[in-house]
């Protein structure tokens, strides 16, 4: 299997992977209790903290871990508006944010409150004048604006954001899931998340920093635990294993640039060479250096993967968030580029330049095939 879809998670990454089988065996006793075996999965916890926290930067009491990059969003978008409900009930993010974001505000729009989004234009990049003016409207308890697109790559100007924000006395939510690990992040938000797949830690671990003075409130039951944000017995090994992946992906940051993207240059330009009627979407030059998204007119998305997958090629499509329905992609319609036969290649620390070849040697073939039995052919 020819494996390129990296921005939905990558493998556990040899330093993770060690490290999680050692806090295994060391970290298996209740953090909160006071005997030998729980003071020591306590430090082994606190350690994990330590080394997130030195990468975002924050301290180590303003991150906790979660049970995924998505719950992180739902308890920051959610926490931060019911931390601040009498400075306001609107909630302001870009229309391209990830599904959880927007999953949150619908439940917060349900609850009484109001949601707002801030469009982008055709490269996916935010509208800092139409920010501003949704902002200066007032009564706003929470920005929401990720680091880098999650779909197309379109790296936002986070630095530009978070001047408009301190102005208007609005706290920032920073989705950083794609970044991390890859690209620092400005410093100035409020509260910033991450999933520890997304950069070679194991599955069902996220992070959630919330700077001390920023106002938050829980929307879970109260709990001695997870600093009372996230309840339950915490995830100790998983969490030491996620701290060691990015740790380790942060070092490989420069490299895994310097080798990504030109083969994703590549791909930006090769593709719409061998395959007519394609339109490749995103930023062309302020985005992440392993992904690229293009459309294939005339074209199904499912199909398009069916047919890749048969050849062992693995890519994604259509909304990242909900590829298991295929719906059109939201972050697609907002941009309002072509959402039909939608593909996302994203390229993982391994991924090799003869991948790269074989997919554009393969992908000609499979969309003609797939256009031939849409009856593309004879338009």
């Amino acid at each position: 299997m020819t494996y390129l879809d990296a921005a939905s998670g990558e493998n556990l990454h040899p330093a993770a992977r060690e490290v999680m089988l050692a806090a295994l065996d060391e970290g298996w006793a209740d953090p909160a209790r006071l005997y030998r075996e729980g003071r020591r999965a306590r430090l082994l916890l606190d350690n994990a903290r330590e080394v997130v926290a030195a990468h975002l930067p924050a301290r180590p009491d303003e991150v906790v871990f979660t049970a995924s990059g998505t719950q992180a969003l739902h308890l920051g978008v959610l926490g931060g508006l019911g931390g601040r409900r009498r400075a306001g009930d609107r909630l302001v993010t870009s229309a391209v944010e990830h599904s959880a974001v927007l999953q949150a505000g619908a439940l917060h729009v349900r609850a009484g409150g109001r949601h707002d989004t801030v469009g982008v234009d055709a490269a996916g990049s935010l509208d800092l004048d139409a920010l501003a003016a949704a902002l200066a409207v007032g009564e706003v308890g929470l920005l929401a604006v990720q680091s880098a697109n999650h779909e197309v790559g379109t790296v936002q100007p986070l630095e530009a954001v978070l001047a408009t924000s301190a102005e208007a006395g609005v706290p920032l939510l920073v989705d950083a899931a794609q970044s991390l690990g890859r690209m620092p992040v400005p410093t100035g938000w409020s509260m910033l998340t991450g999933s520890a797949h997304k950069w070679g830690g194991p599955a069902g671990v996220g992070v959630l920093a919330i700077r001390r003075r920023t106002r938050f409130t829980s929307p879970l039951p109260a709990d001695e635990r997870g600093g009372g944000v996230v309840p339950g017995f915490e995830n100790v090994a998983g969490a030491l294993a996620a701290a060691a992946a990015l740790q380790a992906r942060a070092g490989e940051a420069a490299d895994l640039d310097a080798r990504h993207r030109p083969l994703v240059d590549r791909i930006r330009r090769e593709v719409p060479r061998l395959v007519p009627d394609v339109q490749v979407v995103g930023h062309p030059t302020q985005r992440l250096a392993h992904l690229v998204t293009f459309s294939c007119l005339y074209a199904d998305g499912e199909a398009l993967l069916t047919a890749l997958a048969e050849r062992d090629l693995a890519v994604s499509s259509g909304s990242s968030c909900t590829a298991s329905t295929l719906r059109p992609s939201h972050v697609l319609e907002a941009m309002g580029v072509l959402t039909h036969g939608n593909l996302r290649v994203s390229l993982a620390r391994d991924t090799s330049a003869a991948d790269v070849d074989r997919l554009l040697e393969v992908l000609p073939e499979v969309v003609a095939t797939v256009r031939s039995h849409l009856g593309a052919d004879r338009l």
